[in-house]
């Protein structure tokens, strides 16, 4: 199987969103279709998929704010779980932070996402003791 990790284009919209929806990343409270759209309006070039026989199997979603890099949105197919698409979605994603000079990137995973915990820390990213809060400004 051969895999292509490349920018997003709009038209993959909604299997982009579908592929969200079956991984369990969407959440009532965010819009995936607006998450996309804001996103499209800053480094567009940072919303990466994976596509295999033309079919969208990989997401992620980078940003950068000058001091550090985030990760969102990263989303492998179920089916193709343990074929190295999310690794390389996120070694791609670090490539192009780096190639903006950018120095750290981080990440939040929920409290009970255990899978998804062993798969970053398996890419040596290291758990922070640390308070994380937010607040919406905008309602979806």
């Amino acid at each position: 199987m051969t895999v292509e990790i490349r920018p997003f284009h709009v038209a993959e919209t909604e299997a982009v969103v579908a592929l969200w929806h079956a991984v369990g990343l969407t959440r009532p409270w965010n819009n995936p279709h607006q998450d996309i759209s804001r996103k499209l309006t800053v480094q567009p070039e940072l919303f990466l998929v994976a596509v295999a026989d033309g079919e969208i199997v990989g997401t992620v979603m980078a940003g950068y704010d000058g001091h550090r890099g985030w990760l969102y949105y990263l989303a492998s197919d179920p089916s193709r779980r343990g074929q190295g698409i999310g690794r390389r979605l996120v070694e791609e994603a670090e490539e192009r932070l780096l190639a903006l000079g950018c120095p750290k990137v981080q990440l939040m995973v929920r409290p009970d996402n255990g899978i998804a915990q062993g798969f970053y820390e398996s890419l040596d990213y290291v758990p922070f003791e640390v308070w994380a809060t937010g607040k919406r400004l905008i309602a979806d």
